[in-house]
């Protein structure tokens, strides 16, 4: 039954007419605007940036507006993102921003100008591998300031390791350090830390008898430091993805007006496919859902809701998805439907309408990532 509803009364526009849905829309122009306000910012404070790309899986099109945007460096975290980045032509030092594998180190060679890395058992097999080829490679040594992730906690350890790679590598070169902070352990930049940072390369530096080519001081979370002020002067490197792309994790959480970037450089786009009146509570006894989780619901009576043909295969994270219809609800969604809350809406939403969203880091992530979203790039 169609609820009253005749067949001919449904809305459906014409396919021809329509973008292959869904759709994550990509602002070219903004991408390369934001890039370049964030280089230029950086840049006034003696710091290079290295543009990660591993979020929108460097897509050619996003790696060239922030190439030309001024970034001295592109960085990923996956090898098969260096190798389509070189193959593609690009030209700037490409960065591997997650620790080598074995099984990747001759690929990391032959493609990857600068690698991040910890351990020296991969250092010695990066410069066996470097031998064998009679190439030179870069590495920035992590030093872990207590977010817990990559890199020697022990400062006595860490720059033992710089100096045996100073010293003891022939093919590789000690290029700078670095650290990661707020991944994981969800630790703030500050002065301090990022000073100890600095304390160390001084050392390194006078056991080297060398300026080291970088300090990285971390990713977008330290922009706050450069907005306050307060970054040490040592910091001379920054690796920006979220920064540069979403930008709303510094105004959102951290509460630092970002108003100057674009927030909508991304946009998901997807289509309705099913309309109907429906009680706002499940019937029947609760268990679990598709995902093993036993969510609790709230009793609204019946309400208009619409559903999209979108999931969380395609998104993950439900919760955070912003309707550009600030009357549209996020009720929920199972891996390839989106349930919408359309009962407070001044549009009458039909089968076949578009509704777009706005989205966080995480959404970028995976929807970049998904074979089942198509991308379209305007400027």
């Amino acid at each position: 039954m169609l609820e009253n509803t005749l067949i001919n009364d449904i809305h459906i526009k014409d396919i021809e007419e329509q973008e292959v849905f869904p759709l994550l829309e990509v602002d070219l122009k903004k991408v390369y605007e934001n890039t370049k306000y964030v280089v230029d910012l950086c840049k006034n404070q003696g710091i290079s940036v290295a543009g990660v790309v591993k979020v929108v899986h460097a897509m050619p099109q996003i790696v060239s507006e922030m190439d030309k945007a001024g970034c001295k460096y592109l960085a990923t975290s996956r090898i098969n993102q260096v190798i389509e980045m070189k193959k593609q032509g690009v030209k700037k030092p490409i960065m591997l921003i997650r620790i080598p594998m074995y099984n990747e180190i001759k690929q990391l060679v032959e493609y990857a100008d600068i690698s991040l890395n910890s351990e020296i058992e991969t250092l010695k097999k990066i410069n066996e591998e470097c031998k064998n080829i009679n190439k030179n490679h870069k590495v920035i040594l992590m030093m872990d300031l207590g977010d817990l992730r990559e890199g020697v906690v022990d400062e006595k350890e860490f720059i033992n390791l710089a100096l045996y790679v100073e010293k003891e590598l022939t093919n590789v070169k000690l290029y700078g350090i670095g650290t990661n902070l707020g991944c994981y352990g969800s630790v703030k930049p500050t002065e301090e830390n990022l000073g100890k940072l600095c304390e160390v390369a001084e050392k390194i530096e006078a056991l080297i008898g060398r300026e080291l080519d970088v300090v990285s001081g971390g990713a977008t979370s330290s922009l706050t430091l450069i907005w306050d002020g307060k970054i040490p002067s040592k910091i001379n490197n920054l690796r920006i993805g979220e920064g540069i792309l979403v930008a709303k994790d510094l105004d959102d959480f951290w509460e630092y007006d970002m108003s100057m970037l674009h927030q909508d450089s991304f946009v998901l786009k997807a289509q309705v496919v099913e309309v109907k009146n429906k009680p706002s509570h499940p019937i029947g006894e609760i268990f679990i859902d598709a995902f093993g989780n036993k969510p609790t619901y709230e009793d609204r009576g019946k309400r208009r809701r619409a559903l999209l043909a979108i999931g969380k295969q395609d998104f993950v994270s439900v919760d955070t998805l912003i309707p550009i219809d600030k009357n549209i609800e996020v009720i929920g969604a199972s891996s390839d439907h989106l349930i919408i809350d359309i009962e407070n809406c001044k549009t009458n939403y039909k089968l076949g309408d578009v509704i777009e969203f706005n989205i966080y880091y995480p959404h970028l992530l995976y929807l970049s990532g998904s074979k089942d979203v198509n991308k379209k790039f305007i400027y």
